[in-house]
């Protein structure tokens, strides 16, 4: 009879465990959805965001949060990009196919006088005329930009590879094997674009800059492009 009782005892406390152990997962499951939770999510993005030194992918981003629902991810970073919206001086951009927190364009000069940034670092006219060659004919011979340009752009290229506005992506298949030049990430950030489909219209670009349309927008074969020998 006791052995029964005792057996009684034990399956109730078993149960009660059970049933105790279940209330605390639901109740911590409901806890992740509340919007207490979401105003945590919310600013951890935030910190993220701010903190990273680059554009923080979308794939980093999850990868960071594996242990958030991808849903509740995407829900918080629509929540801060709208919050963003009514800020005063910060402003969350997609850029580089990232995101990152930025001071409103219309502020740098103000944000420069901070950093006394100096002249000198800035792009001259000659070098973001070869930069615009280069990012809407890319990928382009430094033989071609000198010949759209009409001078020698060998130490403006020079230039743009130092401050990693361009790279070398390849050799193209002719005799002498000249490297290929393309526009870098570090450009995508530098002039605020996603990606390259967000340059502004040739037209415009051409215009500013006193060069012929078609000569920016003609692109070379891809067949011409060899892979770069790092020999």
């Amino acid at each position: 009879m006791d052995d029964h009782r005792q057996d009684g005892m034990e399956g109730q406390e078993g149960q009660e465990g059970l049933q105790r152990q279940e209330g605390q997962e639901g109740q911590a499951g409901e806890d992740a959805g509340t919007p207490q939770a979401a105003a945590e999510l919310k600013a951890i993005l935030e910190a993220l965001i701010f903190a990273s030194p680059e554009p923080l992918t979308p794939k980093a981003i999850f990868k960071l949060l594996a242990s958030e629902p991808k849903e509740d991810v995407l829900l918080a970073l629509d929540a801060l990009k709208r919050e963003y919206e009514g800020r005063g001086g910060l402003q969350l951009v997609e850029i580089a196919g990232g995101y990152q927190i930025v001071t409103r364009p219309d502020l740098h000069e103000w944000v420069r006088r901070l950093f006394h940034e100096r002249t000198t670092q800035k792009l001259t006219v000659q070098s973001l005329e070869t930069l615009a060659v280069i990012a809407y004919r890319q990928p382009v011979t430094s033989a071609e930009i000198s010949g759209i340009r009409g001078v020698d752009t060998g130490g403006v290229i020079n230039t743009l590879l130092e401050r990693h506005l361009v790279k070398i992506a390849g050799r193209k298949q002719v005799v002498g094997r000249p490297f290929l030049y393309a526009t870098t990430k570090e450009f995508l950030i530098r002039f605020g674009l996603n990606d390259l489909a967000d340059l502004p219209k040739v037209e415009d670009m051409a215009d500013a800059l006193g060069l012929e349309a078609p000569i920016l927008v003609e692109r070379q074969p891809a067949d011409e492009q060899l892979p770069l020998d790092e020999s």
